[in-house]
C-alpha cells in the first residue's frame, strides 16, 4: 500500500509530481517516529515506500527529486517506457509481485474489506484509469496486461471496501433496534415477575 502513496502528488494542485512527496529525505524523516516506536519492524515499509521512487520513477519513469528539500534535481535514467528494457523490467517486477502476492496471500486480504484499500485509489484513479482513457494509448501494448491485473485487483478491493462502509450504518441500526427490543424484553420479563410475585403474595395473605 504504501508503495503508491507518492503518487498522492497529482491530486494536490501545488506539488510537482515526482517532488517532494517522491524524496528519500522526506521518507525517512517521515519515519524517524516510526522507527523509535517500531524499531527493525518499520523497515519493510520504508522499503515499501521509497522502492516507487528508486524503482519506479528511476528507471522509467523520468526521474524525480530524490534528494529534495536539498536540490530540486531529477535523478533518474533516459530510459523510455517504450524500450524493450523497461518492458522487461516491468514485466519482471509484475511476475514477481504476483508470486509473492499469491504466496504471501496477499492477494486474498486486499479482497477483504479494510480503510487501508482507499489508499489504492490514488494509483488508480491518477494512474491506470487515465491511461487507458487517453488516446492514442501512453502505454505499450505489452504492458497492457500487467496495468489491467493492477486496476482488476484495485478497482475490486475498494468496491469491496466501499460497500462494507456502507452497509455499517444500517447494521449499526439494526444492532441498535435489537438491543432495544432485548432491553424492552428484559423489561417486560422484570414487570411480569414482580406481577407474578406479587399475586402470590396476595394468594398466601388470602
Amino acid at each position: 500500500m504504501l508503495s503508491v502513496v507518492p503518487d498522492i502528488d497529482l491530486l494536490i494542485p501545488f506539488i510537482e509530481h515526482r517532488g517532494p512527496t517522491h524524496s528519500i529525505i522526506t521518507s525517512l524523516i517521515i519515519f524517524v517516529p516510526i522507527f523509535a516506536i517500531y524499531h527493525k519492524k518499520a523497515t519493510p515499509y520504508l522499503i515499501a515506500l521509497i522502492q516507487h521512487s528508486l524503482i519506479g520513477d528511476y528507471v522509467a519513469g523520468g526521474g524525480s527529486q530524490l534528494l529534495w528539500p536539498i536540490t530540486t534535481q531529477h535523478f533518474g535514467t533516459s530510459l523510455s517506457i517504450q524500450s524493450q528494457t523497461n518492458i522487461t523490467i516491468e514485466w519482471v517486477i509484475f511476475l514477481t509481485s504476483m508470486i509473492i502476492m499469491l504466496k504471501t496471500n496477499d492477494t486474498a486480504k486486499l479482497l477483504q474489506p479494510h480503510n487501508s484499500n482507499l489508499i489504492l485509489s490514488i494509483p488508480t484513479f491518477t494512474v491506470l484509469l487515465p491511461t487507458f482513457l487517453s488516446f492514442p494509448l501512453d502505454v505499450p501494448a505489452w504492458l497492457i496486461v500487467p496495468h489491467l491485473v493492477y486496476m482488476a485487483i484495485f478497482v475490486a478491493s475498494i468496491t469491496i471496501d466501499l460497500h462494507k462502509n456502507l452497509k455499517r450504518p444500517k447494521e449499526k441500526n439494526k444492532t441498535s433496534k435489537c438491543k432495544e427490543a432485548l432491553n424492552d424484553t428484559k423489561a417486560n420479563n422484570y414487570h411480569g415477575k414482580r406481577n407474578i410475585a406479587k399475586e402470590l403474595r396476595k394468594q398466601k395473605q388470602e
